[in-house]
Parts: C-alpha cells; sequence; structure tokens
C-alpha cells in the first residue's frame, strides 16, 4: 500500500497540470515498513522522451542517479516513479511494463485540463505483469 499526504499529492498535481498536455514524471522517496509505503518526498525531473512527450516519458540516467544520491544523503528510500496520463486512464501502458523494474511503486495520476480524475499505484508482479496497490490519500502531512 501507498500512503500519500496531502502535501505529496498536491506536488505531484502542480507537476501533472503544470506539464499538460505532455507525460510528466519524477521519483517517489519515503520509507518502507512491511508492505507499506510512505511516501514523503518527491522529486519532479524533465520529461527527457525525444519527440511526442504526450504518451511517453522518459527520465535521464543524471537524474535517477541524483534520485538515488538525494535519498542516501536523506536517509530516505527510492521507492518508485511517478507519471501521469493526460486525457488517458491511470492504467499502465506495455511501454510502462517493458520499463518497469522489479522493486519500484509506480504511480499514475489520469488528467484532464486541470482536473485530477485518477490516482493509482501499479507494482510488478513475479511474472513481470502489473498488479494494482492500494493508494491511501492521508489528510495530515505525517505519513
Amino acid at each position: 500500500m501507498i500512503h500519500l499526504n496531502k502535501h505529496v499529492l498536491e506536488v505531484l498535481k502542480n507537476d501533472a497540470f503544470h506539464s499538460f498536455p505532455d507525460e510528466c514524471c519524477g521519483f517517489m522517496l519515503g520509507t518502507e515498513s512491511g508492505e507499506e509505503r510512505a511516501i514523503e518526498h518527491i522529486i519532479v525531473v524533465n520529461n527527457c522522451k525525444e519527440g511526442d512527450k504526450r504518451r511517453r516519458f522518459e527520465i535521464s540516467p543524471a537524474d535517477y542517479l541524483n534520485a538515488e544520491r538525494y535519498a542516501d544523503e536523506n536517509h530516505l528510500q527510492l521507492l518508485g516513479v511517478y507519471h501521469s496520463h493526460p486525457n488517458h486512464p491511470s492504467v499502465p501502458s506495455e511501454q510502462d511494463r517493458i520499463a518497469a523494474q522489479p522493486y519500484f511503486s509506480y504511480l499514475i495520476l489520469a488528467i484532464k485540463e486541470n482536473e485530477l480524475v485518477s490516482v493509482q499505484s501499479w507494482k510488478l508482479n513475479e511474472e513481470f505483469q502489473f498488479e494494482e496497490e492500494k493508494v491511501l490519500i492521508l489528510k495530515s502531512i505525517q505519513a
């Protein structure tokens, strides 16, 4: 289960709305206890995909290394990646599945103009297929 507080959700929404109609992307950092993942910090990165960014995103190797370094320096875990699906459901594409790593959570925000339609998180199972993770939005800033 993914735990998001209202502040983290606002950062995610702002990135998605700012990037619209292109996909946004970034990293989710926090702590993990068993199957519970508390997202405490978001690192927004540039979608470096060449060409049409409305249906694809790409994160540079340098951004990935910087996120790992930030996690280490701040005693957090790099728990996953988020991105938006402008005018499309928050269900991962086949391209999302192919690029996914087994440990990470993949949060997808479905947006239309300035409206958040849905938020879903996905994780690869043993057969390298996505399974949905429950997302819990917490009212307080504490995760």
